[in-house]
């Protein structure tokens, strides 16, 4: 029984015991005070009538002391119970009037939607990436608080149990482009089962925390088995190998020859301080910056009086000769890898990924964590300055952080920015609104899990969308747009309108990668766009053609 059911039930017995006592004690002052006996049903007559404000029958005008205060005592009964009344009975019923429920079943005939089964904060990137391509979806959530409050923020939520095959009919899953499970290993197998009994045609996306529940989602019947955790190590671990080389080893093949990739601006290095007018990037290295994320926010179109702060990165295109000049004008002075030159810090799932990715590339490392077990070198409290000398920090290149809990994620790297002022801090969060305080600490490069699954949800549920990368959250596309024929770059004004960069034009059997301001746009000419998910979107309202 809630709370309001509660309140009800002691009040209506409240208000029963008042009329009573008050039918009582009216028969009993009839007769003693003024002589005039009356039965009890009368009397109960007398308190209803009291009690409701409607009169008092023919009983009055009374003669005694005794009766006149006994109606006065009980007409000031009547009122406080006649006022208690509102805030048990009318106001939740105005409040329930006013409120936003959830259904409890999709209220239209909704299809070729996705089906989400999550209450974390990775569901929270995946839902950002459909409602920027425009694509439905509906969230199944068996709490009745957590789907209301979601339903007045404007989501598209049922309140069912997903574990139901009645629930994930609800949510009209026979009819949906495909279900998203991730709750928890255990529940996530249930779900796959139930959306079985329902159907055997809609692809099935579980995430798990664990690498070893990944058969058992298969058993059930999950299509594709997402551990991000593995990524997000992996990830973390290619940013490593870029502190002791000036290559670039994560760039992503966009046309031919014409690579996307991500560039950062480290503590210490010669890019600090410089505008992108200033320091010249494209006419030194003949890469073009497409946008730079600061402390987290990217920027897709930055002026050229945009600094380059440290922690900052950018995203360039460009051939892999000109991605390597602008990474070797990027670097900072590497001291060398010595024996534990890079430091690990925690040993969970993340932690042993990017070390398993270190040891691969025969990087040597340190590994810092709360536990003693196989792999931990250091065993100590990781915001502890003798903990983090025993492992030296002091004279490591790069540490990586793959904490579980945000805030001591933050309060390490504030320790060991302080500790290390040049060393580079690669660090993990689990949700995405962390990453700003993370690079405001002073943190190199910040990767949050959330934002990790989330696009690797989208890359399995985004059809004709070419998703870059996993860490980046830009696509690119290809398109033609007879409307800019024969206008130029400048002319076109490309960037100014949508927030996207052309970065190269398929011209028959040719791609031209040098892309400037004077290039001119040919009849038939393929446009490769990059941009984020907004300003993708932007870009197909604006001219309207079809993706290539």
């Amino acid at each position: 029984m809630d709370t309001w059911k509660r309140r009800a039930l002691g009040y209506l017995v409240l208000l029963a015991a008042a009329i009573v006592l008050t039918a009582k004690g009216y028969q009993i002052g009839m007769r003693v005070y003024e002589g005039r006996p009356r039965t009890f049903l009368d009397s109960l007559q007398f308190a209803v009538e009291m009690f409701t404000t409607t009169g008092f029958g023919g009983d009055s005008p009374w003669e005694s002391a005794e009766m006149h205060l006994f109606i006065t005592v009980t007409d000031l009964l009547g009122m406080v119970l006649l006022v208690g009344a509102l805030p048990v009975f009318v106001a939740p019923l105005v409040e329930s009037a006013l409120s936003t429920t959830a259904p409890s079943e999709l209220e239209t005939a909704l299809t070729n939607h996705i089906v989400i089964c999550s209450n974390t904060t990775r569901a929270d990137e995946l839902i950002r990436e459909l409602e920027a391509n425009d694509i439905p979806y509906v969230i199944v959530e068996s709490n009745r608080e957590r789907a209301d409050k979601l339903y007045e923020a404007g989501k598209s939520v049922i309140c069912a149990d997903p574990e139901s095959v009645d629930g994930l009919a609800d949510a009209r899953l026979p009819s949906a482009r495909a279900l998203f499970v991730d709750l928890s290993d255990q529940i996530d197998a249930s779900i796959v089962l139930a959306a079985k009994e329902l159907t055997d045609d809609i692809p099935i996306i579980s995430v798990i925390e664990s690498p070893e529940a990944e058969r058992y989602h298969q058993l059930a019947g999950a299509n594709t088995v997402l551990f991000p955790r593995s990524l997000l190590g992996e990830s973390l671990a290619a940013k490593v190998t870029t502190a002791a080389r000036t290559d670039i080893i994560d760039a992503v093949e966009i046309e031919d020859h014409l690579q996307l990739a991500e560039v950062s601006i480290r503590h210490g290095g010669p890019l600090v301080g410089e505008t992108l007018a200033s320091s010249s990037i494209g006419e030194r290295s003949g890469a073009n910056v497409i946008g730079i994320w600061i402390r987290g926010d990217f920027n897709s179109a930055p002026s050229p009086d945009t600094e380059l702060i440290a922690g900052s990165v950018l995203l360039v295109s460009g051939r892999a000769d000109q991605l390597q000049r602008l990474a070797e004008m990027a670097q900072a002075s590497v001291r060398g890898f010595a024996a534990g030159g890079t430091v690990v810090v925690g040993y969970g799932q993340v932690g042993q990924a990017v070390s398993a990715e270190l040891a691969e590339a025969g990087v040597p490392y340190t590994v810092i964590d709360k536990e003693d077990g196989d792999g931990v070198d250091v065993v100590g409290d990781v915001t502890d300055l003798e903990t983090l000398a025993a492992a030296g920090i002091a004279e490591a290149e790069t540490v990586v952080l793959a904490l579980p809990d945000d805030t001591t994620t933050e309060f390490a790297t504030l320790v060991i920015r302080d500790l290390a002022p040049d060393t580079q801090i690669l660090a993990r969060v689990e949700k995405q609104a962390n990453i700003s305080k993370t690079y405001r600490a002073g943190a190199d490069y910040v990767l949050s899990l959330a934002r990790v699954t989330g696009r690797m949800a989208a890359s399995q549920l985004l059809e004709g969308r070419d998703v870059v990368s996993l860490k980046q959250q830009v696509k690119t596309i290809r398109q033609q747009v007879p409307a800019l024929d024969g206008l130029t770059i400048r002319e076109a004004n490309i960037r100014g309108r949508t927030g996207c960069t052309v970065v190269a034009i398929k011209r028959e059997e040719d791609v031209v990668s040098d892309i400037g301001p004077d290039t001119a746009i040919h009849p038939g000419d393929e446009l490769v766009v990059v941009g984020t998910d907004e300003g993708i979107n932007a870009f197909e309202q604006e001219f309207q053609s079809n993706i290539k």
